[in-house]
């Protein structure tokens, strides 16, 4: 048995209406979930295929990390999909540089994070002080990329170039040339 946080506001998405998010969960991973809305607590029971118990704390935890119940899920679907998430707060000095730092990876309208999820294929959500990542491992890798280049103070312009370029990367299959 697993158990994991999921943060107070996040635990009606986690449950669904009627249950009926909590319930596809459960069948689709084969276990049972077992929430206790007081204290955000869930146990995560594999009553299946062990393999699919496995994924199932992902599952959870990206629901809890504000990806929509069916982002999430799609680690059920595709052994090959992955879950990170990335602490922004372990680059951040105080409150001030957070609010900076994750402004600078939402950009201005949201525009960097979608740009992340369009040349990537993954999924990025930015959620209290954490960014989630749902995707291919290329792809998980180059977001992770990119949100360390933001963190780091580079330029919105050198990482959509990166962006770009990796995108014709995992787009154009076999690339004898790699552009690091």
């Amino acid at each position: 048995m697993q158990h994991v946080k999921v943060p107070q506001d996040r635990i009606g998405v986690l449950i669904g209406e009627g249950g009926s998010t909590l319930r596809e969960i459960e069948s689709r991973a084969e276990v049972r979930l077992d929430v206790d809305s007081e204290n955000g607590s869930v146990a995560i029971d594999s009553v299946g295929d062990p393999v699919l118990g496995m994924v199932a704390p992902d599952v959870v935890r990206a629901v809890g990390r504000g990806f929509a119940p069916e982002d999430a899920m799609a680690l059920l679907d595709d052994e090959m999909m992955m879950f990170e998430l990335i602490e922004i707060d372990r680059h951040t000095r105080n409150k001030n540089d957070m609010r900076r730092k994750k402004g600078r990876l939402i950009g201005e309208n949201g525009r960097t994070r979608e740009l992340m999820e369009e040349l990537t294929g993954a999924d990025v959500v930015i959620y209290g002080s954490t960014l989630g990542i749902i995707g291919q491992p290329e792809e998980v890798e180059v977001v992770r990329r990119a949100v360390e280049m933001i963190l780091d103070g580079a330029p919105h312009g050198a990482v959509y170039s990166f962006l770009e370029r990796k995108h014709n990367d995992l787009t154009s299959g076999f690339n004898v040339r790699q552009n690091n």
